[in-house]
């Protein structure tokens, strides 16, 4: 008798992919705990280091901590997102610049919104429908997600530092607040 493989869905979908529903959105980002999820692409940790920068200057964040992902084109591990869970109370998670890592991206936006923690995931504006197919796949169809100009590997400091600072409006209507 042979041995019965498991098989893997590769649409990522799983017994999580049934909840729609946003975690409680935060009144101010004043004194809280924002978690960059750094997907490992060409500068992704420059733009989440400058986001988290503007994010404490326009918004007084308590702290921020980078995470890194182990491969920019799965969805984040579940030991990983229960750590970043645990530790902070907002996400912001970068950078989705080509197919496979954008719909990662919103992938683990979606898993941490499942998890309570209320997040932005960031793509570029030219894998936007990579991204709302994967919101539309994990069940999730109306999923916010924060698109900036392609490219972002190319980009200089001072062209990061100003994706950063053009995203905040952006970062604040997703996470619901007006700081």
């Amino acid at each position: 008798m042979t041995a019965r493989e498991a098989l893997l869905d590769p649409t990522g979908m799983d017994e999580r992919a049934a909840d729609g529903t946003l975690a409680p959105r935060p009144v101010t980002l004043r004194g809280l705990r924002v978690g960059l999820l750094d997907n490992t692409k060409a500068n992704a940790t420059t733009l989440l280091k400058n986001i988290g920068e503007e994010m404490t200057r326009q918004f007084g964040v308590a702290e921020t901590r980078l995470y890194t992902k182990d491969y920019f084109g799965t969805p984040v591990k579940d030991e990983l997102l229960k750590q970043i869970a645990d530790e902070c109370d907002v996400v912001v998670t970068a950078v989705g610049d080509c197919g496979s890592c954008s719909a990662a991206t919103v992938a683990d936006g979606v898993l941490f919104e499942r998890a309570g923690v209320p997040t932005v995931s960031i793509c570029s504006d030219s894998f936007m429908m990579s991204g709302a197919a994967m919101a539309q796949v994990q069940g999730f169809p109306g999923f916010d997600f924060l698109t900036v100009q392609h490219p972002v590997a190319s980009l200089d400091a001072d062209q990061l530092r100003d994706r950063a600072r053009a995203a905040m409006p952006d970062i604040a209507r997703i996470l619901g607040v007006e700081d």
